[in-house]
């Protein structure tokens, strides 16, 4: 069984930073991408960043330049480090692991349960 257990949301004011950990734990072969989504009231879950088991990142166009995602492979974690938050960043933040549950086996999508990230003054 694969857990992915988010860490580090919290409340900030505009212009503040956060820094999120997504940890993926369990009996499995391998993880390919990495990721970090989030979802608003009444609106629908959106892609945040993604980054690959070589370090290549993604970001929405809302985030890039002000948010950066990284991971550490050997501890099967992935970073958001988001700067410059704005009100709009407010949502509840997802993480995604692609997990390999052995050698040449399709990747199966796992997620968290979601940590809330609010920004007001």
């Amino acid at each position: 069984q694969v857990q992915v257990v988010e860490s580090g949301g919290g409340l900030v004011q505009p212009g503040g930073s956060l820094r999120l950990s997504c940890a993926a734990s369990g009996s499995f072969f391998s993880i390919n991408n990495m990721g970090w989504y989030r979802q608003a009231p009444g609106k629908q879950r959106e892609l945040v960043a993604t980054i690959t088991t070589g370090g290549i990142a993604d970001y929405a166009d809302s985030v890039k330049g002000r948010f950066i995602i990284s991971r550490d492979n050997a501890r099967n974690t992935v970073y958001l480090q988001m700067n410059s938050l704005k009100a709009e960043d407010t949502a509840v933040y997802l993480c995604n692991a692609v997990v390999l549950m052995y050698r040449f086996a399709r990747g199966n999508d796992y997620w968290g349960q979601g940590t809330q990230v609010t920004v007001s003054s």
